[in-house]
């Protein structure tokens, strides 16, 4: 026995070095320094983070604050608004009832929904729930955001407001992301279980993965005493904003949580459906949801030399790096910007949260985390996500200071201020009000109530229009005039919201 000592202590030690070798420098040695400085770097308030590797967590844990003017600091039971990471878990959910024979990814929506339309009535007939679920209705990315973003709508308010949305690609032709799409398939899940998508999700998924902190109610969020403040860069400084309440876009980007609650979504996820070694989400539902279904974009990535391809399954964007096969998604809510990647392949996921939307890390973090698992040269990816970012920022700044400037010089309007007022309505959004308040001009958004538009002259029929909800950024507005009458305005938010610009009518 005595010489058989040595030996079983060499081999102890051989199991150590192997468990040790497995956890790259940058993780045990560097994150931390890492994080905290790029934190500091993009003006991030509180972050967290959950890494899982071979099925096991190697790290969950917070960073920063809860609130930019309070000391509380961030912790892994945190709460953040998720937003489209949502999404995978309503792949999972319709991919489910596929299994269970309840529907049919190959049927047509109008099963479910008989009253559902799209704004061509044939592509409508057509459209099937796999369709919903892969962006690929024709419209243009976040195409109907302005009018459903933390409106005061019903979900099945937007649901009805796709056959308004005029899409700009034809029916499967081209990837375009869409909110409302998503918001449908949940409601397709309330005809076919009798149960809400909210219900389902806590039934099926997170009740029975022990996610006690995860819901889709925004009372919940907006209450709880561990849960951030979102955060905005509003003309270059950091401002908590309130709470946005999307729980109407339920299925798409209402889900809240924290990385102690989604580390059991990654290893599910890594797992094939399981949890706890039981067979909890049937293997093939899983493997569902990552099948590529469309081409999402592009690939031209001076940074990402290795990506070949860009593909969207089921709730998951898909693509290729450094010979591996990445699931990921990301989320982004007003405040909030969010991030989970998984590599199947090396057992290997990752979580990024974030409490302000105006910034990169989340996205560079889980990178960089990869390319540490995969063994890469290291580079800082935040600090040339940073560089990129700083410039465009710079130059939106630059901009926004010569229009500013064009207003103090501004002559007096061509028309009286009067002339502008009335009622405006467009296909899609429906009725806004322009007012005349203490000499200014004031938008009026019948399905925003708590947002207002300031309007200041620039020059011709040009407005600077200062949003109070500062998420949708400062823009400009464009007034049409006919033989010296107002018939019509130009509207837009940032492009965080909707990329479109609408065009409304003068109905008085």
């Amino acid at each position: 026995m005595k010489l058989l000592k040595p030996f079983f202590l060499i081999c102890i030690s051989l199991c150590i070095f192997k468990l040790n070798a497995q956890t790259p420098s940058f993780i045990s040695d560097s994150l931390d320094v890492y994080i905290t400085r790029e934190m500091n770097r993009w003006q991030i308030p509180g972050l967290a983070i959950a890494i899982v590797k071979d099925g096991k967590v190697i790290v969950e844990k917070g960073y920063g604050v809860k609130q930019m003017h309070d000391k509380s600091p961030v912790d892994e039971y945190t709460l953040f608004q998720i937003a489209s990471n949502s999404k995978a878990f309503t792949g999972t959910a319709i991919a489910w009832l596929h299994h269970e024979q309840k529907l049919s990814l190959e049927h047509q929506v109008k099963k479910y929904l008989p009253n559902f339309n799209l704004y061509d009535s044939v592509s409508g007939s057509l459209c099937t729930v796999r369709d919903l679920l892969c962006h690929r209705l024709g419209t243009q990315t976040f195409q109907g955001d302005f009018l459903n973003w933390g409106s005061n709508l019903s979900r099945m308010q937007i649901v009805e407001g796709l056959k308004r949305t005029k899409p700009v690609y034809p029916f499967r032709y081209k990837y375009g992301y869409n909110n409302a799409a998503f918001v449908t398939a949940g409601e397709i899940i309330k005809q076919v279980t009798d149960t809400t998508w909210d219900d389902f999700l806590s039934t099926r998924l997170f009740m029975p993965m022990g996610m006690t902190r995860t819901g889709t109610r925004f009372q919940q969020m907006l209450t709880d005493k561990n849960a951030c403040s979102p955060h905005t860069i509003y003309k270059g400084k950091l401002q908590p904003i309130p709470l946005c309440n999307i729980e109407n876009m339920s299925a798409s980007a209402a889900i809240f949580s924290c990385v102690a609650d989604m580390k059991y979504w990654l290893l599910l996820q890594l797992q094939n459906g399981k949890h706890n070694n039981l067979q909890l989400v049937p293997e093939s539902v899983i493997l569902e949801t990552r099948k590529s279904n469309m081409i999402a974009n592009d690939v031209n990535s001076k940074v990402f030399k290795s990506k070949h391809f860009v593909t969207y399954g089921l709730g998951w964007q898909l693509y290729d790096y450094h010979g591996r096969r990445v699931i990921e998604h990301s989320g982004g809510a007003n405040g909030f910007v969010t991030k989970t990647e998984l590599i199947p392949e090396e057992q290997l996921g990752v979580i990024v949260y974030t409490n302000t939307d105006q910034n990169s890390l989340y996205d560079a973090l889980c990178k960089q985390i990869i390319e540490a698992y995969l063994n890469m040269p290291y580079r800082n990816l935040s600090e040339l996500y940073f560089n990129n970012s700083n410039a465009q920022q710079q130059y939106k700044m630059n901009q926004l200071k010569l229009l500013e400037d064009s207003i103090k010089s501004a002559k007096q309007m061509p028309l009286p201020a009067s002339e502008y007022c009335g009622k405006y309505k467009n296909e899609l959004y429906g009725e806004i009000e322009i007012k005349l308040e203490k000499g200014k001009l004031i938008i009026y958004f019948s399905n925003h109530p708590h947002n207002k538009g300031k309007l200041e002259y620039i020059a011709e029929q040009r407005f600077m229009c200062y949003y109070t909800d500062i998420t949708c950024g400062i823009e400009t507005a464009s007034f049409v005039v006919k033989e010296n009458k107002i018939t019509g305005v130009k509207i837009k938010v940032d492009d965080f919201i909707d990329y479109i610009t609408y065009d409304f009518e003068k109905t008085n």
